[in-house]
């Protein structure tokens, strides 16, 4: 399966917003935003200017694309299995893209990024329901139990995950054991719960695709 495998810092640089695609780093004073360092490029300057109406809403698929690890063809496939959904077709993209497994390993605290959530599930080391899933593009219903295989609790990654549990303030539509290392995920969240996209205009998403 295709994946991006540059520099990850890249793309926040390109899109010059912050995308979490590194956990505590994001946070740091090593991020690239932080210090406000500029698009990638022999010479930034020449694209900063004013951008057309098809340049926004392509930057915006963009940055949801590269927050959620996710390329062209099957960013597409999930945009349209939204628009087949009843109610706002961006809320259902959101509702899609947050109850993908690997999405949902990640705000499980499980792992501190989703391209490491990713590997987790990916290398065979999640349950959902008791049983092994290796995909990390599967979508988790409302009262799915993900959880990490025994023999894998004491991964090194896995408990540096657990370990940011404590400081974040917490994901309202999943529920975890820290001690069981296991979780619950309980809900779609609304719109306004997932926190890390309020700066996202899923909106632009739906007229790009709608062109």
């Amino acid at each position: 399966m295709a994946r991006y495998t540059g520099p990850i810092c890249r793309m926040c640089r390109t899109e010059q917003t912050k995308l979490f695609l590194k956990g505590a780093r994001c946070q740091s004073d090593k991020c690239p935003i932080n210090k406000k360092r500029g698009a990638p490029g022999k010479d930034p300057k020449v694209r900063a200017g004013k951008r057309s109406e098809y340049g926004t809403q392509l930057r915006e698929k963009q940055k949801i694309k590269r927050m959620y690890g996710m390329l062209e063809k099957q960013f597409r496939l999930t945009f349209e299995r939204a628009q087949r959904m009843n109610g706002v077709t961006g809320e259902n993209l959101i509702k899609l893209l947050e109850s993908r497994l690997d999405n949902v390993v990640f705000r499980m605290h499980f792992a501190i990024n989703r391209n490491q959530a990713r590997q987790l599930v990916i290398h065979g080391h999640v349950l959902v329901n008791g049983k092994a899933v290796n995909i990390p593009s599967y979508n988790v219903k409302p009262g799915d139990v993900i959880e990490v295989k025994e023999k894998s609790k004491k991964l090194a990654v896995i408990q540096d995950g657990l370990k940011e549990l404590s400081k974040a303030s917490g994901n309202p539509w999943v529920s975890v054991d820290v001690d069981a290392v296991k979780g619950t995920f309980t809900a779609y969240p609304r719109r306004d719960e997932v926190t890390d996209l309020v700066d996202i205009k899923e909106q632009l998403v739906v007229e790009l695709y709608s062109k």
